[in-house]
């Protein structure tokens, strides 16, 4: 009997198991990425800090502190502290939340790439730990680089990653659009196309992601795709938001609209970002 009979047959009878391989495609060409290797802050030929109180009447203050916001030991750290800072945007009797603050109770960090690192289209994967916690409000995202002339949603927003911790269970993938032909005037004119995938993401590491092309955008979790977005419901032709080119964000925030009411336990906590990576889509 053939030799490699012999072996399969004795697997057989014992219950061992074989190992098979599986044809795979050829992988994808890796177009940029950012391995956050080089300890000390991130790096400001790609990166920029957005500082205070910034929206969604969110409870953090966001600084450009080493405190915050570095590399260590091959990990981007964006870290939540409880503690009071002033607000130097503060004035007295001012209605707006973003000034009506004397002090923060609560300090983050949130990085973006616009005008230093923009991306139109491809296989975007970003390997990260986010903290849990009832108040907490990690996001891993990206927003059109006209954001500054045309706004939110009308610039285009697709949420690679969002997780809100009194929905422990769950990550949210979301493009956020102007439909074509609206004269929208604040957020309630928007679209949301969303979608959620059950898992416990504060236990480990996953790799969160897009797959993003001139006809979808699908979401996905450790190569799970989880929701699929047409781009054309965002209007025809090249006036589209998700056929231009987009800018990175990646934020720590706590509270606020969507977050609620924050357990003030067991802080510092850390948001750990291994990888940034794209990849060209294949056919």
């Amino acid at each position: 009997m053939n030799p490699l009979k012999h072996l399969i047959l004795a697997c057989i009878l014992f219950g061992m198991n074989i190992p098979f391989t599986v044809a795979q495609k050829s992988p994808a060409t890796l177009i940029w990425s950012e391995e956050f290797n080089v300890d000390g802050l991130p790096n400001p030929a790609i990166w920029r800090y957005e500082e205070g109180f910034r929206r969604n009447k969110e409870d953090q203050f966001y600084t450009s502190r080493k405190e915050n916001c570095r590399i260590e030991n091959g990990m981007l750290v964006l870290e939540a502290r409880r503690e009071q800072l002033p607000n130097p945007e503060f004035k007295a009797g001012s209605e707006n939340w973003r000034e009506s603050r004397t002090q923060s109770e609560y300090t983050s960090a949130s990085i973006y790439s616009l005008n230093r690192k923009h991306i139109q289209y491809g296989r975007i994967e970003i390997r990260a730990h986010i903290p849990g916690g009832k108040g907490v409000w990690p996001a891993l995202w990206m927003m059109g680089i006209n954001h500054d002339t045309v706004g939110n949603p009308a610039c285009g927003e697709i949420d690679i990653m969002e997780y809100v911790g009194k929905d422990s269970s769950h990550v949210y993938g979301t493009a956020h659009f102007t439909p074509p032909h609206s004269k929208w005037k604040k957020d309630r004119d928007h679209k949301a196309s969303g979608g959620k995938l059950t898992l416990v993401p504060y236990h480990d590491f996953h790799v969160y992601g897009v797959d993003w092309t001139e006809k979808r955008i699908r979401f996905f979790v450790d190569g799970k795709v989880y929701h699929s977005f047409k781009v054309d419901k965002a209007g025809k032709g090249s006036e589209n938001a998700f056929r231009q080119p987009f800018y990175f964000l990646i934020n720590f925030a706590m509270g606020g609209n969507w977050g609620g009411e924050i357990d003030p336990t067991n802080y510092p906590k850390q948001m750990l970002i291994d990888y940034i990576r794209v990849y060209e889509n294949q056919p």
